[in-house]
C-alpha cells in the first residue's frame, strides 16, 4: 500500500513538472494555455528520458520536432495575416495558486493519461505522454509529427515498447 501511495505522489510531481514546463512553452509561443504539443515538448525534457528514448527508437530528431512545431505556429499566424515579428509580449502566466488550464488538445491529453497508464502501469513518464499524443493525429502535435515524417502508429508502438521495457 505504501508503494502505491509513493508512486501516486511521484506521478503527481511528474504531472506538476510537466504542466509547468508545458505552460512555460505555451507562454513563450505567445499562447495563454498549453496544448498537446507543449506537453509533448515538455515530455522530451523530463528527467526520466523515456520520451527521448522513444524518439531514438523511431529515428526521430527532437530538434526537428521542435522546429516543425515552431514552423506550424508561424505559418498559422501568417495565414491569418498576422505579423509574427510584431507579435508583442506573450500573455502573463497564470496567477499563483491557480490550477493549470490547457487548450482542448492539452485537456484531452491529460484526460487520456490515466487510461494509458492503466494499460502500461509504469511510473508516469514521457513515454506515456508520447503514447497519448500518438493518438491525436489532428492536433498541432500530431501534425508536427507528420511534418517530420513520423508515423503516429510507429510512435505509439515505440512508446509502448519503451514502457514495456521499463516494466520488465
Amino acid at each position: 500500500m505504501f508503494a502505491k501511495l509513493k508512486q501516486r505522489w511521484q506521478d503527481m510531481r511528474t504531472i506538476a513538472d510537466l504542466s509547468k514546463d508545458a505552460e512555460r512553452r505555451a507562454l513563450q509561443a505567445g499562447q495563454q494555455h498549453p496544448g498537446a504539443e507543449h506537453y509533448a515538448l515538455a515530455a522530451l525534457d523530463l528527467a526520466d528520458g523515456s520520451a527521448r528514448r522513444v524518439f531514438q527508437r523511431i529515428g526521430a530528431d527532437p530538434e526537428a520536432y521542435r522546429a516543425a512545431l515552431a514552423n506550424r505556429h508561424v505559418e498559422a499566424l501568417s495565414a491569418m495575416g498576422l505579423d509574427v515579428a510584431g507579435a508583442g509580449e506573450p500573455p502573463a502566466p497564470a496567477a499563483p495558486g491557480k490550477l493549470f488550464d490547457a487548450q482542448p488538445s492539452g485537456q484531452v491529453l491529460m484526460q487520456t493519461l490515466p487510461e494509458v497508464q492503466r494499460r502500461l502501469p509504469a511510473p508516469l513518464c514521457g513515454a506515456h505522454i508520447l503514447l497519448a499524443v500518438a493518438g491525436m493525429r489532428l492536433s498541432a502535435a500530431g501534425r508536427a509529427f507528420g511534418a517530420i515524417n513520423v508515423d503516429p502508429q510507429a510512435l505509439g508502438r515505440a512508446a509502448e515498447e519503451e514502457l514495456r521495457a521499463m516494466l520488465a
